[in-house]
């Protein structure tokens, strides 16, 4: 394969990581605007929906595009096939973010005591728990894409089975508050819904390590 191919296809993977990097700042920025009743930073992560779908078609073109120019094979192939399936995980992550924001903005309330409330709300929940649990297993897959290393995404099984686990415990807490105050209803349930988001954004993680684990090795291994 031509060092023109290598060098074009070198550069289109950094801009794939930087999507990545964008998608999971968009799901990072509307957890912390979740967890601080912050429309601002909520309204600054929608705004950033238009530069994620720019970037992904963008990138979807120029994959195409060096498919159809070089016809490549075996790891180049691969490469290629990781590539594709990280842009479109990258681009749910961050419409999940985006989505997250929408929740954040649909249920501010500028009530002088409200954060403190919704933020105590929120930690009870353990949201800001799964989140970073999500996120560092989103980040480590950008990582292993990087550079190949598949120790980074040894453990993704059992941190996916710790986040699905969060999310049933979440669900019945969230009952639970729904329960004992009908006028946490509208709140708790938007609240089950972005844990939904991060459970699937958790899932996101495990598809793109599937991929980095496909690209270095060859062999396709499903994350349990």
């Amino acid at each position: 394969m031509s060092d023109k191919f290598h060098a074009e296809l070198a550069e289109t993977k950094e801009k794939v990581l930087g999507l990545g990097y964008l998608a999971v700042g968009m799901l990072e920025d509307a957890l912390r605007a979740l967890e601080e009743n912050d429309p601002v930073r909520a309204e600054a992560v929608k705004a950033r929906k238009r530069d994620l779908s720019n970037r992904t078609n963008a990138l979807e073109e120029e994959m195409y595009r060096l498919i159809a120019l070089y016809q490549p094979m075996a790891k180049d192939m691969r490469m290629i096939a990781c590539s594709l399936l990280l842009i479109s995980s990258a681009e749910r992550i961050g419409r999940y973010g985006k989505d997250i924001a929408s929740v954040v903005l649909r249920t501010y309330d500028d009530d002088p005591g409200a954060t403190q409330r919704y933020t105590d709300l929120v930690r009870g929940l353990s949201i800001p728990h799964m989140g970073s649990i999500v996120i560092g297993m989103i980040n480590d897959s950008l990582k292993a894409y990087e550079t190949e290393d598949l120790s980074l995404v040894a453990h993704h099984s059992d941190r996916d089975d710790a986040v699905d686990a969060l999310w049933h415990t979440i669900f019945r807490e969230g009952i639970t508050y729904m329960m004992e105050d009908t006028r946490t209803i509208t709140r708790c349930t938007n609240y089950l819904m972005v844990v939904r988001y991060l459970e699937r954004c958790g899932d996101h993680a495990c598809k793109i390590a599937e991929k980095v684990t496909y690209l270095v090795t060859g062999e396709q291994n499903e994350i349990r």
